[in-house]
């Protein structure tokens, strides 16, 4: 009697975050971007890498950030144009994420973070790197019937964060370009946030009070000593 057959159930593939980037780090480079160009590179890697993976959503951002710093890694190499290269890379991440599912905000944001840090590491112009980034953002949420505004605005705030820990003037600057309109959208930009005045306020008040809390306690004893 011939035994029935099981259905085989499609395995989910366990990885790490490690495991994820060194594959996308492997499939990103100056030969295949070359050959596909870089929103189909990042597109089908992505796709590619994260198909199967366990926690698609967790694992999205961290794989977003590689394949943009990958792509301008590898065209850095050959002399590419990095702004290009940066806007063309986002889209592909949107494309790919939207494919596959995921916070497309977070993701952005992340993405958009990953391609200041990796143009200020290669010597290139992180402003133009940061509007390029939010430019992708914006053609790649309307092809994909996306909220546009909100998505530019996570695209602008993953830039600003990573201009903000290169340096003050890298903030200003990249805060300044992304401020107003970009590509005919209306970006939310928030203003720098300085140095905490409330916090150190807040702790002059409370020595303050300690020490007055003090103060009486030792007039009340020399009375009673008198």
């Amino acid at each position: 009697m011939a035994r029935r057959a099981r259905p085989r159930r499609e395995r989910e593939r366990p990885t790490s975050s490690a495991q994820v980037n060194g594959a996308i780090s492997r499939g990103i480079n100056s030969a295949a971007i070359i050959a596909t160009g870089v929103v189909n590179l990042v597109r089908t890697t992505l796709v590619t890498t994260l198909s199967g993976v366990r926690d698609v959503g967790s694992e999205a951002g961290d794989a977003a950030v590689a394949a943009v710093r990958g792509s301008i890694r590898a065209v850095e190499q050959i002399g590419g144009d990095l702004g290009s290269v940066a806007k063309e890379a986002v889209k592909g991440a949107i494309q790919a994420t939207e494919e596959i599912g995921g916070d497309l905000g977070a993701m952005i944001h992340s993405a958009s973070r990953g391609a200041v840090k990796a143009a200020n590491d290669v010597g290139g112009d992180i402003v133009v790197v940061a509007r390029k980034a939010v430019e992708g953002t914006i053609e790649a949420a309307r092809e994909i019937g996306g909220d546009v505004t909100s998505l530019a605005t996570s695209a602008a705030e993953g830039a600003i964060e990573a201009a903000d820990r290169i340096g003050s003037a890298a903030g200003r600057a990249v805060r300044e370009t992304l401020s107003g309109t970009v590509a005919g959208t209306r970006v939310i930009v928030r203003e720098a946030l300085p140095i905490s005045r409330t916090a150190s306020a807040s702790a002059v008040r409370q020595r303050a009070r300690a020490g007055g809390s003090r103060r009486p306690a030792r007039k009340r004893r020399m009375k009673s000593a008198s």
